[in-house]
Protein backbone atom coordinates (compact mmCIF):
# COMPACT_ATOMS: atom_id res chain seq x y z
CA UNK A 1 0.00 0.00 0.00
CA UNK A 2 1.42 3.39 -0.95
CA UNK A 3 0.07 6.89 -0.36
CA UNK A 4 -1.92 8.22 -3.28
CA UNK A 5 0.26 11.31 -3.34
CA UNK A 6 3.32 9.18 -4.25
CA UNK A 7 1.74 6.77 -6.70
CA UNK A 8 1.80 6.70 -10.50
CA UNK A 9 -0.32 3.91 -11.84
CA UNK A 10 0.46 3.51 -15.55
CA UNK A 11 3.57 3.92 -17.68
CA UNK A 12 2.27 5.67 -20.80
CA UNK A 13 5.45 4.77 -22.70
CA UNK A 14 5.18 1.02 -22.07
CA UNK A 15 1.47 0.38 -22.10
CA UNK A 16 0.14 -2.99 -23.23
CA UNK A 17 -0.82 -2.54 -26.91
CA UNK A 18 -3.80 -4.85 -26.47
CA UNK A 19 -7.02 -4.26 -24.58
CA UNK A 20 -5.63 -4.22 -21.08
CA UNK A 21 -2.92 -2.39 -19.20
CA UNK A 22 -0.55 -4.30 -17.00
CA UNK A 23 -0.94 -4.45 -13.25
CA UNK A 24 1.00 -1.61 -11.67
CA UNK A 25 2.42 -1.52 -8.16
CA UNK A 26 5.58 0.52 -8.63
CA UNK A 27 6.47 3.72 -6.88
CA UNK A 28 7.24 6.49 -9.37
CA UNK A 29 8.83 9.91 -9.18
CA UNK A 30 6.10 12.50 -8.49
CA UNK A 31 5.61 15.33 -10.93
CA UNK A 32 7.06 18.70 -10.05
CA UNK A 33 3.68 20.22 -9.19
CA UNK A 34 2.70 20.35 -5.52
CA UNK A 35 0.02 21.87 -3.34
CA UNK A 36 2.39 24.66 -2.29
CA UNK A 37 2.53 26.21 -5.75
CA UNK A 38 -1.05 26.57 -7.04
CA UNK A 39 -4.37 24.76 -7.21
CA UNK A 40 -4.60 21.51 -9.14
CA UNK A 41 -6.26 21.73 -12.55
CA UNK A 42 -7.83 18.75 -14.30
CA UNK A 43 -9.39 18.54 -17.76
CA UNK A 44 -11.43 15.62 -19.00
CA UNK A 45 -11.49 16.04 -22.78
CA UNK A 46 -14.06 13.43 -23.72
CA UNK A 47 -15.34 11.86 -26.91
CA UNK A 48 -18.79 13.43 -26.46
CA UNK A 49 -18.37 16.01 -23.68
CA UNK A 50 -15.64 17.80 -21.77
CA UNK A 51 -15.35 19.03 -18.19
CA UNK A 52 -12.75 20.81 -16.06
CA UNK A 53 -12.16 21.17 -12.33
CA UNK A 54 -9.93 23.02 -9.88
CA UNK A 55 -8.78 21.58 -6.54
CA UNK A 56 -7.43 24.02 -3.94
CA UNK A 57 -6.41 21.41 -1.39
CA UNK A 58 -9.72 21.30 0.40
CA UNK A 59 -12.53 21.79 -2.12
CA UNK A 60 -13.23 20.79 -5.70
CA UNK A 61 -14.56 23.57 -7.94
CA UNK A 62 -16.16 22.54 -11.23
CA UNK A 63 -15.51 25.07 -13.98
CA UNK A 64 -18.54 26.45 -15.81
CA UNK A 65 -17.77 25.84 -19.48
CA UNK A 66 -21.16 26.80 -20.93
CA UNK A 67 -23.40 29.66 -19.89
CA UNK A 68 -25.67 27.27 -18.02
CA UNK A 69 -23.58 24.12 -17.54
CA UNK A 70 -20.26 22.77 -16.31
CA UNK A 71 -20.19 20.21 -19.11
CA UNK A 72 -19.45 21.27 -22.69
CA UNK A 73 -19.97 19.25 -25.89
CA UNK A 74 -16.64 18.30 -27.44
CA UNK A 75 -17.46 20.05 -30.70
CA UNK A 76 -15.61 22.38 -33.08
CA UNK A 77 -17.23 24.24 -35.98
CA UNK A 78 -15.22 25.96 -38.71
CA UNK A 79 -16.99 28.19 -41.24
CA UNK A 80 -15.92 29.15 -44.76
CA UNK A 81 -13.90 32.07 -43.44
CA UNK A 82 -12.15 29.69 -41.03
CA UNK A 83 -13.77 31.28 -38.02
CA UNK A 84 -14.13 28.78 -35.20
CA UNK A 85 -16.80 28.09 -32.62
CA UNK A 86 -16.66 25.43 -29.94
CA UNK A 87 -19.01 23.61 -27.58
CA UNK A 88 -22.76 24.09 -27.80
CA UNK A 89 -22.27 27.21 -29.94
CA UNK A 90 -20.54 25.03 -32.55
CA UNK A 91 -23.51 22.65 -32.70
CA UNK A 92 -26.03 25.48 -32.82
CA UNK A 93 -24.18 27.17 -35.67
CA UNK A 94 -23.91 23.93 -37.63
CA UNK A 95 -27.64 23.33 -37.31
CA UNK A 96 -28.48 26.90 -38.30
CA UNK A 97 -26.17 26.82 -41.34
CA UNK A 98 -26.62 23.31 -42.61
CA UNK A 99 -29.67 21.34 -41.53
CA UNK A 100 -32.37 21.63 -44.18
CA UNK A 101 -29.98 23.15 -46.70
CA UNK A 102 -30.08 21.69 -50.20
CA UNK A 103 -26.67 20.20 -50.94
CA UNK A 104 -25.12 20.72 -54.37
CA UNK A 105 -21.86 18.98 -55.14
CA UNK A 106 -19.46 19.88 -57.91
CA UNK A 107 -16.24 18.18 -58.92
CA UNK A 108 -13.16 19.65 -57.31
CA UNK A 109 -10.94 21.66 -59.67
CA UNK A 110 -7.33 20.67 -59.07
CA UNK A 111 -5.73 22.67 -61.91
CA UNK A 112 -5.69 23.58 -65.58
CA UNK A 113 -3.87 22.10 -68.57
CA UNK A 114 -2.99 23.76 -71.88
CA UNK A 115 -4.83 22.29 -74.86
CA UNK A 116 -3.16 24.40 -77.57
CA UNK A 117 -0.15 26.61 -78.04
CA UNK A 118 -0.56 30.33 -78.48
CA UNK A 119 -0.81 31.41 -82.13
CA UNK A 120 0.09 34.73 -83.73
CA UNK A 121 -3.01 36.83 -84.27
CA UNK A 122 -3.86 39.19 -87.11
CA UNK A 123 -1.89 42.01 -85.50
CA UNK A 124 1.21 39.87 -85.10
CA UNK A 125 0.74 39.44 -81.36
CA UNK A 126 0.57 36.04 -79.64
CA UNK A 127 -2.89 34.99 -78.59
CA UNK A 128 -3.64 33.30 -75.28
CA UNK A 129 -3.35 29.51 -75.40
CA UNK A 130 -6.48 27.44 -74.82
CA UNK A 131 -6.78 25.61 -71.51
CA UNK A 132 -9.26 23.35 -69.79
CA UNK A 133 -9.86 22.63 -66.14
CA UNK A 134 -8.77 19.33 -64.61
CA UNK A 135 -11.24 17.82 -62.13
CA UNK A 136 -10.30 15.56 -59.25
CA UNK A 137 -12.17 12.55 -57.93
CA UNK A 138 -13.37 14.32 -54.77
CA UNK A 139 -16.40 16.62 -54.66
CA UNK A 140 -16.94 20.04 -53.14
CA UNK A 141 -20.19 21.09 -51.49
CA UNK A 142 -20.37 24.64 -52.77
CA UNK A 143 -23.18 25.67 -50.44
CA UNK A 144 -21.68 24.25 -47.27
CA UNK A 145 -21.30 27.04 -44.74
CA UNK A 146 -19.08 25.22 -42.28
CA UNK A 147 -17.94 21.86 -40.95
CA UNK A 148 -18.70 20.44 -37.51
CA UNK A 149 -16.29 18.04 -35.85
CA UNK A 150 -17.25 15.77 -32.96
CA UNK A 151 -15.69 12.60 -31.59
CA UNK A 152 -12.15 13.63 -32.63
CA UNK A 153 -10.80 11.79 -29.59
CA UNK A 154 -11.80 8.52 -31.24
CA UNK A 155 -9.32 9.21 -34.06
CA UNK A 156 -6.25 9.99 -31.95
CA UNK A 157 -5.06 6.38 -31.64
CA UNK A 158 -5.34 5.68 -35.36
CA UNK A 159 -2.55 6.21 -37.88
CA UNK A 160 -5.06 6.61 -40.71
CA UNK A 161 -6.63 9.98 -39.77
CA UNK A 162 -3.71 12.38 -39.65
CA UNK A 163 -5.53 15.25 -41.41
CA UNK A 164 -9.15 16.12 -42.12
CA UNK A 165 -10.16 18.43 -44.95
CA UNK A 166 -11.92 21.68 -44.06
CA UNK A 167 -12.99 23.07 -47.41
CA UNK A 168 -9.70 23.32 -49.33
CA UNK A 169 -7.35 23.12 -46.36
CA UNK A 170 -6.12 20.00 -44.54
CA UNK A 171 -6.38 20.30 -40.75
CA UNK A 172 -4.40 18.15 -38.35
CA UNK A 173 -6.40 16.60 -35.52
CA UNK A 174 -4.42 18.77 -33.10
CA UNK A 175 -5.71 21.91 -34.83
CA UNK A 176 -9.31 20.78 -34.33
CA UNK A 177 -8.82 20.07 -30.61
CA UNK A 178 -6.77 23.14 -29.64
CA UNK A 179 -9.56 25.78 -29.93
CA UNK A 180 -11.75 23.83 -27.53
CA UNK A 181 -8.90 23.46 -25.04
CA UNK A 182 -8.07 27.17 -25.35
CA UNK A 183 -11.67 28.03 -24.50
CA UNK A 184 -11.53 25.72 -21.49
CA UNK A 185 -8.33 27.45 -20.36
CA UNK A 186 -10.05 30.84 -20.54
CA UNK A 187 -12.90 29.52 -18.41
CA UNK A 188 -10.41 28.12 -15.89
CA UNK A 189 -8.63 31.48 -15.64
CA UNK A 190 -11.92 33.20 -14.83
CA UNK A 191 -12.56 30.66 -12.06
CA UNK A 192 -9.16 30.84 -10.36
CA UNK A 193 -9.01 32.78 -7.08
CA UNK A 194 -8.31 36.50 -7.46
CA UNK A 195 -9.33 38.84 -10.23
CA UNK A 196 -5.81 38.97 -11.68
CA UNK A 197 -4.28 35.49 -11.75
CA UNK A 198 -0.50 35.28 -11.62
CA UNK A 199 1.26 34.54 -14.92
CA UNK A 200 1.23 30.82 -15.69
CA UNK A 201 -1.24 30.20 -12.85
CA UNK A 202 -3.42 28.28 -15.32
CA UNK A 203 -0.58 27.00 -17.50
CA UNK A 204 -0.47 23.59 -15.85
CA UNK A 205 -2.90 20.71 -16.11
CA UNK A 206 -3.48 17.03 -15.44
CA UNK A 207 -4.81 15.42 -18.63
CA UNK A 208 -7.08 12.41 -18.52
CA UNK A 209 -6.70 9.49 -20.89
CA UNK A 210 -8.48 6.17 -21.40
CA UNK A 211 -6.73 2.91 -20.60
CA UNK A 212 -6.56 2.28 -24.33
CA UNK A 213 -7.50 4.75 -27.05
CA UNK A 214 -9.97 3.59 -29.66
CA UNK A 215 -8.51 1.99 -32.80
CA UNK A 216 -5.07 1.94 -31.20
CA UNK A 217 -2.43 -0.52 -32.40
CA UNK A 218 0.97 -1.30 -30.93
CA UNK A 219 1.97 2.37 -30.68
CA UNK A 220 -1.51 3.93 -30.81
CA UNK A 221 -1.64 4.92 -27.15
CA UNK A 222 1.71 6.70 -27.31
CA UNK A 223 0.72 8.46 -30.53
CA UNK A 224 -2.60 9.59 -29.07
CA UNK A 225 -0.94 10.94 -25.92
CA UNK A 226 1.59 12.83 -28.05
CA UNK A 227 -1.18 14.46 -30.08
CA UNK A 228 -3.09 15.39 -26.92
CA UNK A 229 0.07 16.84 -25.37
CA UNK A 230 0.71 18.91 -28.49
CA UNK A 231 -2.85 20.27 -28.51
CA UNK A 232 -2.67 21.21 -24.83
CA UNK A 233 0.68 22.87 -25.50
CA UNK A 234 -0.79 25.05 -28.24
CA UNK A 235 -3.56 25.98 -25.79
CA UNK A 236 -0.74 27.23 -23.50
CA UNK A 237 -0.82 24.47 -20.93
CA UNK A 238 2.95 24.34 -20.61
CA UNK A 239 3.24 21.99 -17.63
CA UNK A 240 1.39 18.76 -18.29
CA UNK A 241 0.88 15.46 -16.54
CA UNK A 242 -1.27 12.48 -17.49
CA UNK A 243 -3.53 10.23 -15.45
CA UNK A 244 -5.88 7.34 -16.36
CA UNK A 245 -9.53 8.35 -16.44
CA UNK A 246 -11.02 5.42 -14.43
CA UNK A 247 -8.48 5.91 -11.64
CA UNK A 248 -9.26 9.65 -11.61
CA UNK A 249 -12.94 8.82 -11.18
CA UNK A 250 -12.11 6.55 -8.25
CA UNK A 251 -9.82 9.21 -6.76
CA UNK A 252 -12.61 11.81 -6.73
CA UNK A 253 -14.88 9.29 -4.99
CA UNK A 254 -12.23 8.56 -2.35
CA UNK A 255 -11.85 12.29 -1.75
CA UNK A 256 -15.61 12.61 -1.20
CA UNK A 257 -15.52 9.63 1.21
CA UNK A 258 -12.18 9.96 3.04
CA UNK A 259 -13.13 7.67 5.93
CA UNK A 260 -13.72 4.56 3.85
CA UNK A 261 -12.62 1.37 5.52
CA UNK A 262 -10.12 -0.89 3.82
CA UNK A 263 -11.79 -2.25 0.71
CA UNK A 264 -11.29 -3.32 -2.87
CA UNK A 265 -12.96 -0.99 -5.35
CA UNK A 266 -13.97 -1.52 -8.96
CA UNK A 267 -14.33 1.73 -10.95
CA UNK A 268 -16.43 1.54 -14.13
CA UNK A 269 -16.17 4.55 -16.48
CA UNK A 270 -18.52 3.96 -19.43
CA UNK A 271 -18.47 7.03 -21.68
CA UNK A 272 -19.04 8.07 -25.27
CA UNK A 273 -16.06 6.33 -26.88
CA UNK A 274 -14.48 3.87 -24.46
CA UNK A 275 -15.20 1.62 -21.50
CA UNK A 276 -12.47 1.96 -18.87
CA UNK A 277 -12.16 -0.17 -15.75
CA UNK A 278 -9.79 -0.39 -12.80
CA UNK A 279 -9.52 -2.27 -9.50
CA UNK A 280 -7.98 -0.54 -6.48
CA UNK A 281 -7.10 -1.73 -2.98
CA UNK A 282 -7.91 1.25 -0.77
CA UNK A 283 -7.67 2.54 2.78
CA UNK A 284 -9.05 6.05 2.93
CA UNK A 285 -7.13 8.10 0.34
CA UNK A 286 -4.31 5.55 0.03
CA UNK A 287 -4.52 2.91 -2.67
CA UNK A 288 -2.79 0.38 -4.86
CA UNK A 289 -3.83 -0.10 -8.47
CA UNK A 290 -4.37 -3.83 -8.93
CA UNK A 291 -5.42 -3.92 -12.59
CA UNK A 292 -6.83 -1.81 -15.42
CA UNK A 293 -8.65 -2.71 -18.63
CA UNK A 294 -10.14 -0.70 -21.47
CA UNK A 295 -11.95 -1.37 -24.75
CA UNK A 296 -13.47 0.71 -27.55
CA UNK A 297 -17.09 0.59 -26.45
CA UNK A 298 -19.32 3.56 -25.71
CA UNK A 299 -22.32 5.69 -26.46
CA UNK A 300 -21.27 6.49 -30.03
CA UNK A 301 -21.34 2.80 -30.92
CA UNK A 302 -24.80 2.53 -29.39
CA UNK A 303 -26.02 5.49 -31.46
CA UNK A 304 -24.75 3.93 -34.67
CA UNK A 305 -26.33 0.59 -33.78
CA UNK A 306 -29.70 2.28 -33.20
CA UNK A 307 -29.37 4.06 -36.55
CA UNK A 308 -28.81 0.73 -38.28
CA UNK A 309 -31.58 -1.17 -36.53
CA UNK A 310 -34.29 1.48 -36.19
CA UNK A 311 -33.83 3.88 -39.09
CA UNK A 312 -32.16 1.97 -41.91
CA UNK A 313 -35.32 -0.12 -42.54
CA UNK A 314 -37.30 3.13 -42.82
CA UNK A 315 -34.84 4.40 -45.44
CA UNK A 316 -35.02 1.41 -47.76
CA UNK A 317 -32.62 -1.18 -46.37
CA UNK A 318 -33.72 -4.68 -47.31
CA UNK A 319 -36.05 -3.58 -50.14
CA UNK A 320 -35.90 -5.00 -53.66
CA UNK A 321 -34.94 -3.10 -56.82
CA UNK A 322 -36.40 -4.02 -60.20
CA UNK A 323 -34.84 -2.55 -63.34
CA UNK A 324 -34.39 -3.32 -67.00
CA UNK A 325 -31.46 -5.41 -68.16
CA UNK A 326 -30.16 -6.08 -71.67
CA UNK A 327 -32.60 -8.88 -72.42
CA UNK A 328 -34.74 -9.22 -69.31
CA UNK A 329 -35.84 -7.48 -66.15
CA UNK A 330 -33.45 -7.76 -63.20
CA UNK A 331 -34.58 -7.85 -59.58
CA UNK A 332 -32.04 -7.58 -56.75
CA UNK A 333 -31.78 -6.06 -53.31
CA UNK A 334 -31.27 -2.32 -53.48
CA UNK A 335 -27.51 -1.67 -52.82
CA UNK A 336 -28.17 0.10 -49.52
CA UNK A 337 -24.77 -0.94 -48.16
CA UNK A 338 -23.18 1.68 -50.41
CA UNK A 339 -24.96 4.41 -48.41
CA UNK A 340 -24.53 3.06 -44.89
CA UNK A 341 -21.13 4.40 -43.81
CA UNK A 342 -21.94 7.87 -45.14
CA UNK A 343 -25.20 7.92 -43.18
CA UNK A 344 -23.58 6.70 -39.98
CA UNK A 345 -20.79 9.27 -40.24
CA UNK A 346 -23.05 12.30 -40.54
CA UNK A 347 -20.15 14.77 -40.98
CA UNK A 348 -19.45 13.34 -44.46
CA UNK A 349 -23.00 12.32 -45.41
CA UNK A 350 -23.15 15.26 -47.86
CA UNK A 351 -20.94 13.13 -50.13
CA UNK A 352 -24.06 11.11 -50.99
CA UNK A 353 -25.08 14.02 -53.21
CA UNK A 354 -23.44 12.47 -56.23
CA UNK A 355 -25.22 11.07 -59.25
CA UNK A 356 -24.01 7.56 -58.53
CA UNK A 357 -26.02 7.67 -55.28
CA UNK A 358 -29.00 9.87 -56.16
CA UNK A 359 -29.77 8.41 -59.61
CA UNK A 360 -30.50 4.88 -58.32
CA UNK A 361 -32.72 6.43 -55.64
CA UNK A 362 -34.72 8.39 -58.20
CA UNK A 363 -35.10 5.28 -60.36
CA UNK A 364 -36.30 3.30 -57.36
CA UNK A 365 -38.77 6.03 -56.35
CA UNK A 366 -40.28 6.00 -59.84
CA UNK A 367 -41.45 2.40 -59.36
CA UNK A 368 -44.22 3.85 -57.20
CA UNK A 369 -44.76 0.88 -54.88
CA UNK A 370 -45.15 0.95 -51.10
CA UNK A 371 -41.38 0.96 -50.57
CA UNK A 372 -40.91 4.02 -52.77
CA UNK A 373 -41.87 6.17 -49.78
CA UNK A 374 -38.80 4.87 -47.93
CA UNK A 375 -36.48 5.79 -50.77
CA UNK A 376 -38.08 9.23 -51.07
CA UNK A 377 -37.31 9.63 -47.37
CA UNK A 378 -33.67 8.70 -47.97
CA UNK A 379 -33.47 11.05 -50.96
CA UNK A 380 -34.86 13.94 -48.88
CA UNK A 381 -32.44 13.13 -46.06
CA UNK A 382 -29.51 13.34 -48.47
CA UNK A 383 -30.59 16.46 -50.34
CA UNK A 384 -31.47 18.37 -47.17
CA UNK A 385 -28.52 17.24 -45.04
CA UNK A 386 -30.61 15.72 -42.24
CA UNK A 387 -28.11 13.09 -41.00
CA UNK A 388 -27.16 15.01 -37.88
CA UNK A 389 -30.83 15.56 -37.08
CA UNK A 390 -31.35 11.78 -37.06
CA UNK A 391 -28.29 11.08 -34.91
CA UNK A 392 -29.34 13.68 -32.35
CA UNK A 393 -32.87 12.21 -32.26
CA UNK A 394 -31.37 8.82 -31.44
CA UNK A 395 -29.24 10.32 -28.66
CA UNK A 396 -32.36 11.93 -27.19
CA UNK A 397 -34.22 8.62 -27.45
CA UNK A 398 -31.44 6.80 -25.62
CA UNK A 399 -31.39 9.37 -22.83
CA UNK A 400 -35.17 9.32 -22.44
CA UNK A 401 -35.21 5.52 -22.15
CA UNK A 402 -32.90 5.82 -19.15
CA UNK A 403 -35.79 7.35 -17.19
CA UNK A 404 -38.90 6.19 -19.10
CA UNK A 405 -40.24 2.81 -20.19
CA UNK A 406 -41.11 4.11 -23.66
CA UNK A 407 -39.79 6.93 -25.83
CA UNK A 408 -40.49 8.24 -29.32
CA UNK A 409 -38.65 9.59 -32.33
CA UNK A 410 -40.56 12.26 -34.23
CA UNK A 411 -38.91 13.76 -37.29
CA UNK A 412 -41.64 15.47 -39.33
CA UNK A 413 -39.14 16.65 -41.95
CA UNK A 414 -38.78 13.01 -43.04
CA UNK A 415 -42.18 11.73 -41.97
CA UNK A 416 -40.58 9.49 -39.35
CA UNK A 417 -42.45 8.69 -36.18
CA UNK A 418 -41.86 5.58 -34.09
CA UNK A 419 -41.93 4.49 -30.47
CA UNK A 420 -39.39 2.26 -28.76
CA UNK A 421 -39.80 0.52 -25.42
CA UNK A 422 -36.95 0.06 -23.00
CA UNK A 423 -37.24 -3.71 -23.50
CA UNK A 424 -36.83 -3.29 -27.27
CA UNK A 425 -33.87 -0.99 -26.75
CA UNK A 426 -32.16 -3.48 -24.46
CA UNK A 427 -32.72 -6.25 -26.97
CA UNK A 428 -31.15 -4.13 -29.71
CA UNK A 429 -28.02 -3.42 -27.67
CA UNK A 430 -27.70 -6.98 -26.40
CA UNK A 431 -24.36 -7.47 -28.14
CA UNK A 432 -22.94 -4.31 -26.58
CA UNK A 433 -24.15 -5.42 -23.14
CA UNK A 434 -22.38 -8.75 -23.65
CA UNK A 435 -19.13 -6.92 -24.42
CA UNK A 436 -19.63 -4.80 -21.30
CA UNK A 437 -20.04 -7.92 -19.17
CA UNK A 438 -17.09 -9.55 -20.90
CA UNK A 439 -14.82 -6.60 -20.10
CA UNK A 440 -15.62 -6.89 -16.39
CA UNK A 441 -14.99 -10.63 -16.46
CA UNK A 442 -11.67 -10.04 -18.21
CA UNK A 443 -10.57 -7.52 -15.58
CA UNK A 444 -11.49 -9.81 -12.66
CA UNK A 445 -9.62 -12.68 -14.30
CA UNK A 446 -6.62 -10.45 -14.91
CA UNK A 447 -6.62 -9.45 -11.25
CA UNK A 448 -7.12 -13.08 -10.14
CA UNK A 449 -10.30 -12.05 -8.33
CA UNK A 450 -13.98 -12.93 -8.25
CA UNK A 451 -16.97 -10.64 -7.85
CA UNK A 452 -17.02 -11.54 -4.16
CA UNK A 453 -13.60 -9.91 -3.68
CA UNK A 454 -15.03 -6.50 -4.65
CA UNK A 455 -16.53 -4.46 -1.80
CA UNK A 456 -17.55 -1.36 -3.77
CA UNK A 457 -18.34 -0.58 -7.42
CA UNK A 458 -18.15 3.05 -8.60
CA UNK A 459 -20.26 3.65 -11.69
CA UNK A 460 -19.62 6.77 -13.78
CA UNK A 461 -19.79 8.04 -17.38
CA UNK A 462 -22.84 8.91 -19.48
CA UNK A 463 -23.40 5.37 -20.79
CA UNK A 464 -23.41 4.03 -17.23
CA UNK A 465 -26.86 5.62 -16.84
CA UNK A 466 -28.43 3.00 -19.13
CA UNK A 467 -30.70 0.86 -16.91
CA UNK A 468 -29.46 -2.41 -18.44
CA UNK A 469 -25.88 -1.44 -17.56
CA UNK A 470 -26.95 -0.66 -14.01
CA UNK A 471 -28.71 -4.01 -13.80
CA UNK A 472 -25.66 -5.98 -14.97
CA UNK A 473 -23.56 -4.41 -12.23
CA UNK A 474 -26.24 -4.84 -9.55
CA UNK A 475 -26.72 -8.49 -10.44
CA UNK A 476 -23.00 -9.23 -10.30
CA UNK A 477 -22.25 -7.00 -7.29
CA UNK A 478 -25.52 -6.84 -5.33
CA UNK A 479 -25.75 -3.94 -2.89
CA UNK A 480 -22.25 -2.69 -3.75
CA UNK A 481 -22.85 -0.30 -6.69
CA UNK A 482 -22.88 3.48 -6.27
CA UNK A 483 -23.36 6.16 -8.93
CA UNK A 484 -20.67 8.83 -8.85
CA UNK A 485 -20.99 12.12 -10.79
CA UNK A 486 -21.39 10.58 -14.27
CA UNK A 487 -20.14 13.60 -16.22
CA UNK A 488 -17.67 15.32 -13.87
CA UNK A 489 -16.03 12.65 -11.70
CA UNK A 490 -13.00 12.27 -13.97
CA UNK A 491 -12.29 16.02 -14.18
CA UNK A 492 -12.52 16.30 -10.37
CA UNK A 493 -10.14 13.36 -9.91
CA UNK A 494 -7.65 14.81 -12.37
CA UNK A 495 -7.57 18.10 -10.45
CA UNK A 496 -6.84 16.18 -7.24
CA UNK A 497 -4.19 14.11 -9.02
CA UNK A 498 -2.40 17.23 -10.22
CA UNK A 499 -2.53 18.90 -6.82
CA UNK A 500 -1.04 15.81 -5.19
CA UNK A 501 1.57 15.30 -7.89
CA UNK A 502 0.15 11.99 -9.09
CA UNK A 503 0.13 12.64 -12.82
CA UNK A 504 2.83 11.10 -14.94
CA UNK A 505 5.04 13.30 -17.09
CA UNK A 506 5.71 12.42 -20.70
CA UNK A 507 9.27 11.31 -21.56
CA UNK A 508 10.22 14.63 -23.18
CA UNK A 509 8.99 16.56 -20.11
CA UNK A 510 10.92 14.28 -17.75
CA UNK A 511 14.10 14.86 -19.79
CA UNK A 512 13.54 18.63 -19.75
CA UNK A 513 13.01 18.55 -15.99
CA UNK A 514 16.23 16.63 -15.34
CA UNK A 515 18.22 18.95 -17.59
CA UNK A 516 17.15 22.04 -15.63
Amino acid sequence: MVPASNYHPIDSENRDPGNSASTARRRREPSSHSASTSPGIGIDYGTSNSAAAIFDGSDIHLVQLESDAVVMPSATYIDRNYRIKTGQAAINQYIADNVGRTVELSAEVIGEVRTSTGQLGEHGLPEEASTQKVYGKSFVDGGQQGRLFRGIKRLLGSNESRRLMVFDRPFRLVALITPLLARIKTSIESRLPGSSPQPDSSGHVCIGHPVNFEASNADGNSRALSLLSEAYGYAKFKRQSFYPEPIAAALSYLFAHPNCAQQTILAVDFGGGTLDLCILNCIGMEFDVVATHGIALGGDQIDQLLFRELLFPLLGKGEMWRRAGEDREIETLFPFEEYEEFLLNWAVSYMLNQNKFTTPLMQRIEIGDAASKKFRRLYDLIKNNFSYLLIQSLKDLKAELSTQQIASIDIPELDIELSVTRAQFEQLIGGILEKFQGAITHLLTQANMTAGDIQLVIRTGGSSLIPAVKRILENQFPGKVVEHDPFTSVAAGLAIAEFQGLGELRVEQRLHKHLQ
